[in-house]
């Protein structure tokens, strides 16, 4: 029985009982949530999920998920393979942290010289929250990155700095603790 792996996105209204929805059709077809991100954006809820599961079961799960239209849901499933992970074999995990107040390019800004550096970015997550007594929109991200084992901590602290200096944000790598 061969292997296969499938990437699902869904959005839809924020609501109850999406995630049980999506959750139906990937169990009665024996798949297994391998990864999964799940968050509401304003009033839609998104899902991405990686799958695995029996080649066979591949077109009646895609053909069950595209049902789920009926219910408001856009969904898109996509076959891969987990091959890009040997890509970066031997790069080096980061843990970027970004704060400050709110503006246009900021992450923009950040994807450029990290792509510049060669680095992967693995997971990003973004928000803009008020400031507590000010109620000023303050930017924050959080990135986990991969970067080329050439690039030192240092060198990559360095060129971040030149970029929230000119974004006027405060920009922190670390090392992950595990």
């Amino acid at each position: 029985m061969a292997k296969v792996y499938v990437v699902v996105t869904a959005v839809g209204r924020d609501r109850r009982g999406t995630v049980e929805t999506i959750t139906d059709a990937v169990v009665n077809h024996c798949a297994n949530i391998e990864e999964s991100r799940m968050a509401r954006l304003g009033g839609e809820f998104a899902v991405i999920m990686l799958l695995s599961l029996a080649a066979e079961n591949l077109t009646p799960l895609t053909e069950d998920l595209k049902g789920l239209s009926e219910k408001g849901l856009t969904l898109t499933t996509r076959e891969t393979d987990l091959s890009r992970i040997e890509a970066f074999r031997g790069y080096v995990p980061y843990e970027i942290s970004v704060f400050g107040a709110d503006h246009e390019g900021i992450v923009n800004s950040v994807a450029r010289s990290l792509a510049s550096e060669r680095i992967n970015v693995e997971e990003m997550d973004t928000r803009v929250t008020p400031a507590p007594n000010t109620g000023t929109p303050l930017f924050s991200m959080y990135a986990r990155v991969q970067a080329p084992p050439e690039l030192s901590l240092r060198q990559l602290r360095e060129k971040l700095a030149k970029v929230g200096r000119k974004l006027d944000v405060d920009i922190e790598v670390k090392v992950p603790l595990s």
